[in-house]
């Protein structure tokens, strides 16, 4: 269940996992392999509480109204919710989401594991991207894909063309992938110590933007094909995200896009986010992207020579951690 939009999680169902998860009235969610009522990240409620409205005159003698639903301590409604209780909700929810991504960080940084979360609206162009990037970097270093969406395996099957592993996962109502779902992918899919893993994030600017995979850091893809003031209306995702990839500027000459403007919305709701301008198509800024990940990686390994050797925990034991926990 989504803390920010209320939708249901429905059926998740992951490529090739025996189990199908179903949820409850009561937010518990079944497995039919287990047979083990476990809670899940997810209690129902009826989505959203009152507006706040702004009236604005102008000297034209007409006057706009805006309705804020985003107010309060929950910065979020429900009808007949009070915002103490939403915000109960949201941080017991997130709770134990953060709970199963700790267990996912550890599984990565024991490994020295480089996991990106990309994130974006839907049509920005990301699988296409991605594609590329696998193309581009050439079997120089081990990688995997964890793909979401609400349904179809279309675009693990295109990550597959490539040659490189991938898993789908099918989150059903689900606006997002949770740190539970990748949990339980992650023993599905070949990840060696030093590998890279890209976590392909349901289509959706606003709920991921909440919720920790266990990744190293959300990377944030926006298409020229877009507005401008995408960062300025979804501004946690923004903030939420290291790097942004400002994708398909080779439409840029048959566009009347902004990219400065864009650029300068980005780091008004982040100062710190990296920017690079790229192309699936023509190519355009691969390598700058491809370097960016590679200065990640090694910045994993200094770090994991400073500690102790890696614990080979099995992916079976995480398996097995995160559907008892």
């Amino acid at each position: 269940m989504c803390t920010t939009c209320g939708c249901g999680t429905g059926e998740v169902k992951i490529e090739g996992h025996d189990a199908h998860w179903h949820v409850h009235e009561d937010g518990t969610a079944h497995s039919h392999a287990s047979d083990e009522h476990v809670s899940v990240s997810g209690t129902h409620y009826r989505p959203v509480n009152g507006a706040h409205q702004h009236a604005h005159d102008h000297d034209n003698s007409h006057t706009h109204e805006h309705l804020h639903f985003g107010l309060g301590a929950a910065h979020s409604h429900a009808p007949g919710m009070t915002q103490a209780r939403i915000v109960q909700i949201e941080r017991d929810i997130l709770s134990k989401n953060n709970d199963y991504a700790a267990q996912n960080r550890m599984f990565f940084e024991d490994r020295s594991i480089l996991a990106l979360n990309l994130v974006s609206s839907p049509g920005s162009g990301k699988t296409s991207l991605l594609v590329r990037s696998i193309i581009d970097l050439n079997e120089s270093v081990p990688l995997a894909v964890i793909e979401g969406d609400q349904q179809t395996i279309n675009d693990a099957e295109r990550i597959r063309a490539t040659g490189a592993p991938a898993i789908q996962i099918n989150t059903g109502k689900g606006c997002h992938l949770d740190a539970h779902m990748v949990g339980q992918a992650l023993p599905k899919i070949p990840l060696p110590n030093q590998s890279i893993l890209f976590i392909e994030n349901v289509g959706n600017l606003v709920c991921p933007a909440a919720f920790d995979l266990g990744e190293a850091c959300k990377v944030a893809i926006l298409s020229v094909t877009e507005g401008e003031d995408k960062p300025l209306k979804y501004p946690d995702m923004f903030q939420a995200a290291r790097l942004m990839l400002l994708n398909k500027c080779d439409l840029l000459p048959h566009l009347n896009f902004d990219v400065d403007l864009a650029e300068e919305n980005a780091r008004r709701v982040n100062p710190m986010i990296e920017i690079i301008r790229v192309s699936a198509t023509t190519g355009e800024g691969i390598d700058e992207w491809l370097a960016w990940i590679e200065c990640q990686r090694k910045a994993i390994l200094v770090k994991q020579q400073g500690k102790s050797p890696i614990h080979q925990h099995s992916r079976t034991e995480l398996n097995v951690r995160q559907t008892v926990a």
